[in-house]
């Protein structure tokens, strides 16, 4: 590892610990009715988009991630949805098919996931989960590289960041490794990134 490469690490890590505190602080003290409405009902541009798309990733909130599973109920009841999937502690991850009433499992990272035997999907738009952003679609993530590896080998795949607004800050260090995202849905507003949607 180089010395701009650890400083970049370093620098990451110092953002991901405050910027989690950030996000634990705001969901804590979201008031009920503010927790009602968000993450419940997809904005017109992303139903458009999702209309276009045969099977969508998204994933199963963990601690105060946002809460997307209620947005896809429809897709999800028409095996359309798939979550992530870690068959151990390796580096790798894929995406199974997953539809409610169907039990999630604790996975090797402690985060809900399908079965192992659920079926493989291959989305080619995915939701992910954030720690931080910026406007341009710079991401942090739980720092494990997990969805930049996934992106990295699905390139056409379109990448929608979730994330509560307070996450965002003005620029995200950014490797050689981290991939942007499309576009960033906050409980405010659909934040476009780039020039795909």
């Amino acid at each position: 590892m180089t010395d701009l490469s650890a400083d970049l690490t370093a620098q990451k890590q110092k953002l991901r610990e405050r910027l989690r505190f950030r996000r634990r602080h705001f969901a804590a003290n979201l008031d009920g009715m503010a927790q009602l409405a968000a993450f419940r009902a997809l904005p017109a541009p992303l139903s458009e988009l999702l209309a276009g798309h045969a099977i969508v990733g998204a994933y199963a909130a963990w601690g105060d991630e946002p809460d997307i599973l209620p947005m896809f109920a429809d897709l999800a009841q028409a095996g359309a949805l798939a979550l992530p999937h870690h068959a151990g502690r390796i580096a790798e991850m894929d995406f199974r098919l997953w539809r409610p009433g169907e039990s999630l499992a604790k996975g090797p990272w402690g985060t809900r996931q399908p079965a192992d035997d659920a079926p493989l999907a291959t989305p080619n738009l995915i939701f992910c989960p954030l720690v931080g952003f910026d406007r341009r679609g710079g991401r942090i993530g739980q720092g494990g590289g997990h969805y930049d590896r996934y992106f990295a080998a699905h390139p056409g795949a379109l990448r929608i960041g979730i994330g509560w607004s307070v996450q965002e800050i003005d620029a995200t260090p950014r490797e050689s490794t981290d991939v942007a995202l499309d576009a960033i849905l906050t409980e405010q507003e659909f934040i476009l990134c780039g020039d795909r949607l």
